[in-house]
């Protein structure tokens, strides 16, 4: 049994080999902060089918890179039909990578900044059903205030909780998934 959200070939790629699975890789942390980021009022399918658009665009997810672009790349961006071109993401991707270096500097990496929210602990439910899974919580609040505290932007709490779920903090699995 699976979560029944993984309900086709892509999204069951997704969940079975990186959905809740702990990444230490820096940048596959700024990666999904940029995907989450940008599923914002999309679904997460859109988002899927567009990552290797994503890819391509931002130098492969080089966040000092990305930390760079000026206003030429920006518009770029926005022009590109491989991505998600909301002015405000694409802003806030570039932003968000400027923010991901202070935090690295400051935490010595983005992975030690977001597991201090939870003691280095990963958080397991036990959720019966996916239609029992928050869509935020105390955590997601705190670590979303945190961040915009920092001047990151698109990282409100429902972005957050599906952030912490991606990138392994977060194991929502459904107690009879497979991939628990």
């Amino acid at each position: 049994m699976k979560c029944k959200w993984a309900s086709n070939e892509i999204l069951e790629k997704y969940h079975d080999e990186e959905w809740g699975k702990v990444t230490k890789d820096e940048k596959v942390l700024y990666e999904f902060l940029v995907l989450e980021s940008a599923q914002a009022g999309l679904n997460w399918l859109t988002i899927l089918k567009k990552r290797e658009g994503y890819r391509k665009s931002y130098d492969d997810f080089d966040y000092i890179k990305v930390s760079k672009y000026d206003e030429a790349k920006i518009q770029e961006l926005l022009s590109n039909p491989e991505i998600v071109r909301n002015k405000l993401k694409v802003r806030a991707s570039v932003n968000n990578a400027q923010k991901f270096i202070e935090i690295q500097k400051e935490f010595g990496s983005f992975y030690n900044y977001i597991w201090s929210f939870v003691d280095g602990e990963q958080v397991i439910n036990t959720w019966k059903e996916d239609s029992e899974v928050p869509a935020s919580t105390e955590l997601s609040d705190r670590l979303s205030k945190d961040m915009k505290k920092r001047g990151f932007k698109f990282v409100g709490t429902t972005i957050m909780y599906s952030y912490l779920q991606a990138v392994g903090v977060i194991n929502d699995h459904i107690i009879d998934c497979e991939c628990r």
